[in-house]
């Protein structure tokens, strides 16, 4: 996939005031992401890549919130967790410190998921909502990963899958034959990536959301303000036309139900280990 990586960085820069109300399906997607593994059991040192600002990292902190106590050696103990907020946009990283000035587990870092600035064998898990479909090599993502974990750490994430957006896909390619949505990789292209990356043990759920809008206007608007419009390296850099964007929103018009047209979102969760 050719991605534009300092559009990425601006997009979501721009984006980090107006992210959170916006971001409903994010969120619905990182509990979903949350509720496949056991939070209660996460301790030691975990990395929320792309997080944006701050919904991951705060659940994961909250996690430990109230750990339960027990004993070790005579000695009451109780887990112990820091989490560190990883992402490419410095105000998105910004944000998330402001939130969380109350959490002294948490760190903050703002760094390219394809370029990890980590030592080896430092994490225990590392967690990721809807993020690494902005990166360009997931093979050599995994890869990285794989080294800054720990020898029995384990991935965890969520990414959007080729059914993404395919009403909006499919209404610009009425208009003209180049790309105005992003494409994202399938379930069995991440299962190959993640193994030619080490995986072995790999669980994968998809689960598809359906959102509505008062208009295909509104849907844009929402992509912007999350930061999640497009960023195709090589795209056709001409100005879309009153007249090209009247066309495919008249094609939009065959996924209206009622006052609402709907767009789709396939969410896929992987466990990696």
């Amino acid at each position: 996939m050719q991605l534009d990586k300092a559009k990425i960085r601006q997009s979501f820069a721009a984006a980090s005031l107006t992210y959170d109300g916006v971001a409903a399906l994010q969120r619905s997607v990182g509990k979903a992401l949350l509720n496949t593994v056991n939070t209660e059991s996460l301790t030691g040192t975990l990395l929320d890549l792309g997080c944006g600002t701050g919904f991951l990292t705060a659940k994961l902190l909250a996690s430990v919130v109230n750990p339960a106590e027990y004993l070790e050696n005579g000695t009451l103990c109780v887990p112990y967790m820091t989490v560190i907020a990883l992402d490419i946009a410095l105000p998105m990283v910004q944000v998330t410190r402001t939130k969380l000035a109350d959490s002294p587990n948490a760190g903050y870092l703002c760094a390219d998921a394809e370029q990890l600035p980590l030592a080896g064998q430092i994490a225990d898990g590392v967690f990721s909502n809807l993020a690494l479909q902005w990166c360009v090599n997931l093979e050599a993502v995994f890869t990285d990963i794989k080294r800054v974990l720990k020898p029995d750490g384990r991935l965890v994430f969520s990414t959007f899958g080729p059914q993404t957006l395919q009403e909006l896909k499919a209404a610009w390619a009425e208009v003209d034959d180049y790309n105005h949505v992003n494409d994202f990789y399938s379930e069995q292209q991440l299962t190959g990536f993640l193994r030619l990356a080490g995986y072995t043990e790999i669980a994968v759920e998809t689960r598809v959301y359906t959102s509505s809008y008062g208009s295909v206007l509104a849907l844009m608007k929402e992509l912007k303000h999350i930061g999640a419009h497009n960023m195709i390296a090589g795209r056709n850099k001409s100005i879309t036309t009153k007249a090209q964007m009247q066309r495919m929103i008249a094609a939009y018009e065959q996924y209206r139900t009622g006052e609402q047209v709907t767009a789709t979102f396939e969410a896929i969760m992987v466990t990696a280990s």
